[in-house]
């Protein structure tokens, strides 16, 4: 009998041990046929942490790895349960390796060294088949441009595909020799509006571009407490950044609109304001130019100043509003996708190209921040939409449906992809 019951428990541990081992062989080959993220700012911007959701969202069935820049943010928002998130290697912070690394490319005029440093828990024995790049307007800013080129080139050398995800590139640009010998290694592009699509195409990048829409434009909100007094389909969403001030053409002309803009709304409506931040990185806070534009109304009862929230709960924030005024790019597709006519305070090629598409053209629809000469011209331009604002309602109800689920198709074609690789 005692020895009969040794028989079982070892039977019994020897099947636990078995079905353990069976487990970790299927995480490793999880990793191994992982998707991997990259070129991710961190969840601050909720731009970034936009796309990354509703990507992580279309590729629910497949292990996926977030390379971060900062996994502080990342942890702190909404991306944690939605995908493995880890910290990029920062050289600037390792003194000894910056100045082998800094050596190493100056030698052997070896670029793609730096980013095998800050990538190198995503390669060699733990490279991925398929690499995305989710930053989607890293090619707009030089520096950035740069970035992504050399490690696009980087990933490639080992072997691996990649995907340019959501992105949004100047005409310009395409120009370029480097420019295009860059696009042709992606397995995949998904320009997210058809400026970017067409100058693609006219630069020869064909076979691997197919155009779809943000991947925020399929984020879900997430309900959140609104402020005492603030009423929901009579209140006026306002967004402004450090990023469009950059370009303005008169020194203090963007500052000065959108208050003059707020003293309307205030003395020609019943409406309420709400000031609602996007941004919260330290080089670029959408908080600090809001609070600026706060001080003059902090005693006003129908004034909103809101604090730092996710990118699903400022969507609900938005969805709630008559209408938006906004700088930053996904703070407006938060209100495109929830059907709030929008006025577009931009400066870029993604402004204007998500414009056209939903509209046909951009005309009235997106405000350059260059073009400011007057204070007068943000409420000229909010007049407009005031005017327009229940055919624009329901023209946004019309085909923001098909736009959205349109979308999410974007992931099948990763999901194409990511199965001839790991078959």
């Amino acid at each position: 009998m005692r020895i009969s019951v040794r028989r079982t428990f070892r039977a019994h541990s020897k099947g636990l041990k078995n079905r353990e081992d069976s487990k970790k062989e299927q995480d490793q080959k999880n990793m191994e046929n992982r998707i991997v993220m990259y070129l991710h700012g961190g969840s601050g911007n909720h731009g970034c942490e936009a796309i990354v959701n509703s990507t992580c969202h279309m590729l629910k069935d497949i292990p996926k790895q977030l390379v971060t820049n900062s996994e502080q943010e990342d942890r702190k928002y909404t991306l944690e349960p939605l995908c493995d998130i880890l910290q990029e290697r920062k050289i600037a912070e390792h003194f000894f390796a910056h100045v082998w690394y800094y050596a190493w490319r100056a030698v052997f005029r070896d670029p793609e060294s730096f980013m095998r440093y800050r990538f190198r828990e995503v390669l060699g024995r733990k490279k991925a088949p398929l690499y995305m790049s989710v930053g989607g307007d890293m090619y707009c800013y030089e520096l950035s441009r740069k970035e992504a080129i050399t490690a696009n080139s980087a990933f490639n050398r080992t072997g691996a595909k990649t995907v340019l995800w959501g992105c949004s590139i100047e005409p310009e640009l395409m120009q370029e020799p480097e420019m295009v010998e860059d696009m042709k290694r992606y397995a995949l592009i998904t320009p997210r509006e058809s400026i970017t699509e067409q100058a693609l195409i006219e630069a020869g990048v064909k076979e691997n571009v197919k155009r779809f829409p943000d991947p925020a434009f399929a984020l879900k909100p997430e309900k959140v407490r609104l402020p005492a007094g603030m009423k929901e389909g009579e209140t006026i969403g306002i967004n402004i950044s450090p990023m469009i001030i950059r370009y303005e053409q008169e020194p203090g002309i963007t500052i000065a609109n959108y208050k003059k803009l707020i003293d309307h709304i205030l003395q020609t409506t019943q409406d309420c304001v709400a000031l609602i931040p996007h941004v919260m990185w330290n080089n670029n806070d959408d908080r600090l130019t809001l609070a600026e534009l706060y001080r003059g109304y902090a005693g006003n009862e129908r004034v909103f100043l809101f604090p730092d929230l996710s990118c699903r709960q400022i969507k609900y924030v938005i969805s709630k509003c008559r209408a938006f005024i906004g700088a930053r790019t996904h703070a407006t597709i938060a209100a495109y996708s929830s059907c709030v006519p929008t006025l577009v305070v931009g400066y870029s090629v993604k402004a204007r190209g998500i414009a056209r598409d939903l509209f046909g053209t951009e005309e009235n629809y997106v405000l350059p921040v260059q073009s400011l000469q007057t204070s007068d011209a943000l409420i000229e331009a909010f007049e407009w939409l005031m005017k327009e604002e229940k055919g624009i309602r329901a023209r946004l109800q019309r085909v923001m449906p098909g736009y959205c689920a349109d979308a999410v198709k974007a992931g099948d074609e990763v999901k194409k992809l990511w199965k001839q690789l790991t078959e």
